[in-house]
């Protein structure tokens, strides 16, 4: 846009004026003899400003003019200058002279990666969210900041203390596991109180649950019991209530939805196969379209399809498979590639009832077979409209599994472990003290809280998203794969922790079964190896980065318009990230702006930091590796663990923010900000090891690791912080409360949970007894004994009165039953061994 006149003639004269100042104050010797270094350092710093901000290439020419006049450039300067500046400016000299010979070289280099139409499919499906700030190298901190915290309505709070808390009193883990499946009772209570239709609005007869509230519920179930977790979670995610939902017929909704909400249906999806399980392009399963004795258009499937939970149960089977038109009956081509349809599980040659044993957790998942399967095209999901569009579908209704059901499993489970491990160390003693107070147990008592903090955050960060209608496929791919490693290292820890209690098996073992049941939710949707190289950085290389993306598609439809914009703006944005990662390494953060004031505040600047570094090493192995990049499996991993961890450190600090900065959190916080960029640094630094670009591979592996490990963004958290995080899980209160919010705890204190918070309690109110008795031995006034020992003479000398004798005998007393575990006599055990036997044959 052309400025006013008035604005142009004010830079003129500004222009004028500094040049007159300039020689005014060098004539009158203000400025030294050397005025022109002075104004040197004024123009680099004005130069370091402009490239830390961003500017626009136009304010860069307008910024050298001005420094050229000011510095009375010769008019050889000024001849190299006018040309570079007009051809690096004006796009249509520009593209000819430039970006069409960068094009040219760049094809014949295969510098850009080939997309296939899978990969396509996937990179168009859902939405950039918070992703694109990270990946941006400037990321709007407010804006993060300011992401939404959901909480749950009064109507979904009511869910969750009522028909929720109902169906974790009816169900008894232990029986499960022995009976291979839930009770009648229990089947019967989730279909009346609509746990399979929360998904399924209102209006259709389903309960229209938030995102939020669906988290909340699985999260609940699975601190209770993991097969109860999933029977719930499954037709509330991928399958076809999600896809009918958003992709049916109206037909389809009205006939199927109020069903499935009520339960009358049992819904299954049939996606994985023997030889395809994570590349979609190999699948085998087949659909042809042909015309009947009557004229009507039907299909003719066959599949073979395996890991398919609920399948030997269910009434209506989704179904994803090739579809192929040989007459071109639909009038949309002979191949019309993957598609989704709905087939009813009683249908001729349709195959069920077998079932697979995944690690011995009793939830149905098993294989189904069709052999000239025959049904209408109307079974398609979207009608004959939605053949062929399948994996679009797929891929757009992904999020709900990765982005609800899988974090919430997962942080069940951590909340569980936490709660179970705090109270554990509380109780168990050895040598006269409590275990966590130890410090080798302090140490993954630490990783247990921070995990669980983290776990938490990230959950509502990413549900606040969804429930705002976003479906990022980057932010919930990372965190499936965050949410079950951080998950598999918690129970790890727990299992360590409780020893001999942990591998008990029986109605007492709290954490046995979900470390069981740990592998398969790392293994849903395609292991997390996968999940971690391909998915994470492998598509938000191209999803989030501002330019990646145009440029591939401008070159591959020969625009290059389009390319120059794109490859300039590209150019623009490497400029900046070099000037901001530089400048914000050597500040260590502090130049960046935080959102807020306070502990936190250091943590958002280094997060700027973290993302400047980022997205220049990004660009530098896209421009380095070019369409190899994708097949460098263990760099993209890398890259990822970088996108990851810093998504985990930016919920982790607005939870902190949004709970109102709590001082009591404040050891939680800051562990969790430490874990991250540890985790970051560790990342950056295999990154500058592993690079290899022809030329500048020694750049990395030399300079620029010296200085990372010089100057690390980030360092492991220190054993101090470490103890105050270990302290805070045994110690009973509202702190412990909330860090463990959400997860189902039993009033019986007679077994599992209930009974060992029972003895935490009563350890705890009896401690300052222990004190007195303590006290009284080392004075001398009693002998060295446990304290438990000394009750008589204690009581009799008049340290303790009766009272409190009572006290630390209920306490011992319950300590002693919370410390038993689990044991059968043989012809108990042999029956349950051939109860077992006979159930998985």
């Amino acid at each position: 846009m052309r400025k006013p006149a008035s604005e142009s003639s004010g830079s003129l004269r500004f222009l004028v004026d500094s040049k007159y100042m300039v020689a005014q104050l060098s004539m009158y010797g203000l400025l030294g003899d050397a005025p022109s270094s002075l104004v040197l350092f004024g123009l680099l710093g004005a130069v370091l400003c402009a490239g830390f901000l961003g500017l626009s290439g136009w304010l860069w020419v307008l910024g050298i003019t001005a420094a050229m006049w000011l510095l009375a450039a010769p008019f050889w300067l000024w001849f190299i200058f006018v040309p570079i500046a007009a051809i690096t400016t004006l796009p249509v000299l520009r593209r000819r002279l430039i970006s069409d010979r960068i094009l040219a070289f760049m094809k014949a280099a295969k510098m850009l990666p080939v997309i296939s139409e899978t990969e396509r499919v996937a990179i168009d499906a859902g939405d950039v969210w918070v992703d694109g700030e990270l990946f941006s190298g400037k990321p709007n901190l407010q804006h993060l900041n300011n992401s939404p915290y959901p909480t749950l309505t009064e109507t979904e709070q009511a869910f969750i203390d009522g028909p929720v808390e109902k169906v974790c009193l009816l169900t008894d883990d232990w029986e499960v596991y022995k009976n291979k499946d839930l009770t009648p009772t229990t089947w019967n209570f989730l279909k009346k109180e609509g746990f399979f239709g929360m998904i399924i609005p209102e209006e259709y007869g389903g309960l229209g649950f938030s995102a939020s509230a669906h988290s909340a519920v699985v999260q609940k179930l699975a601190s209770r019991s993991l097969p109860l977790a999933i029977t719930v979670m499954v037709p509330n995610s991928l399958g076809p209530a999600e896809l009918i939902l958003h992709c049916g017929t109206e037909e389809q909704k009205q006939h199927y939805l109020p069903r499935l909400a009520k339960g009358e249906e049992i819904p299954c999806f049939a996606l994985t196969e023997p030889g395809a399980g994570s590349d979609a392009a190999a699948m085998q399963a087949r659909g042809v379209v042909f015309k009947d004795g009557d004229g009507e258009l039907k299909l003719r499937l066959n599949w073979d399809k395996r890991y398919i939970t609920l399948a030997a149960i269910s009434t209506t089977l989704g179904l994803a498979f090739k579809l192929e038109d040989p007459e071109n009956l639909l009038g949309k081509g002979k191949n019309l590639g993957i598609t989704c349809a709905l087939i009813p599980s009683d249908t001729e040659g349709v195959e069920l009832g077998r079932r697979h044993d995944p690690l011995g957790v009793p939830f149905y998942n098993c294989p189904t077979k069709g052999q000239d399967v025959v049904v209408p095209v109307a079974s398609i999901i979207g009608g004959s409209e939605g053949s062929g569009g399948g994996w679009a579908m797929l891929m757009e209704c992904l999020a709900a599994g990765r982005g609800i059901s899988l974090p919430a499993t997962s942080t069940g489970g951590a909340k569980l472990v936490c709660r179970t491990v705090g109270a554990y160390s509380s109780v168990r003693k050895q040598f006269g003290l409590p275990i966590g107070r130890f410090e080798g147990i302090e140490e993954p008592l630490a990783r247990i809280g921070g995990f669980t903090y983290i776990m938490e955050a990230a959950r509502r960060y990413t549900l606040g998203g969804l429930d705002q209608g976003a479906k990022p496929p980057v932010v919930t791919a990372m965190a499936k794969y965050n949410f079950t490693e951080m998950f598999r290292q918690v129970i790890n820890d727990g299992m360590d922790v409780l020893g001999g209690a942990a591998i008990s098996q029986g109605p007492n073992n709290l954490l046995a079964q979900p470390y069981i049941g740990c592998p398969i939710s790392i293994t849903v949707e395609g292991a997390n190896i996968l999940t971690r190289t391909l998915m994470v950085f492998g598509q938000g290389a191209i999803r989030c980065h501002p330019y990646a993306l145009k440029e591939i598609e401008a070159a591959a439809r020969g625009d290059k318009s389009a390319f120059d914009r794109a490859f300039w703006g590209h150019v623009g944005h490497v400029v900046r990230n070099s000037f901001r990662s530089t400048l914000l390494s050597i500040s260590r953060g502090r130049l960046a702006k935080s959102p807020v004031r306070g502990p936190a505040a250091a943590y958002w600047r280094k997060l700027s930091w973290t993302s400047a570094s980022f997205a220049l090493l990004a660009d530098i192995a896209m421009a380095g590796l070019g369409g190899d990049l994708k097949r460098k499996e263990k760099i993209t991993g890398r890259f990822a663990d970088i996108l990851s961890w810093m998504y985990l450190g930016t919920t982790t600090l607005r939870r902190f923010e949004a709970e109102g900065q709590r001082r009591e959190d404040l050891a939680l916080m800051s562990w969790s900000m430490e874990h991250c960029f540890a985790q970051i640094q560790e990342a950056f630094d295999g990154l500058l090891q592993n690079i290899r670009i022809p030329g500048a591979s020694w750049i990395f592996r030399g300079p620029l690791t010296l200085w990372s490990r010089m100057n690390p963004i980030g360092k492991k958290p220190g054993d101090h912080l470490g103890q105050k995080v270990a302290r805070s899980l045994q110690v009973p209160g509202e702190q412990r409360d909330r860090l463990s919010e959400g997860i189902y705890l039993p009033q019986d204190s007679s077994v599992g949970l209930g009974r060992l918070e029972h003895a935490m309690q009563l350890c705890v109110e009896a401690e300052p007894v222990v004190t007195k008795i303590k006290e009284a031995i080392r004075a001398g006034k009693l002998p060295k004994m446990r304290p438990a020992q000394l009750l008589e003479q204690a009581a009799n000398d008049g340290i303790i009165n009766n009272d409190e004798v009572v006290k630390l005998q209920k306490a011992e007393l319950a300590r002693d039953e919370a410390m038993q575990v689990d044991s059968f006599d043989l012809a108990e055990y042999r029956a349950e061994v051939m109860e077992q036997s006979a159930s998985l044959s």
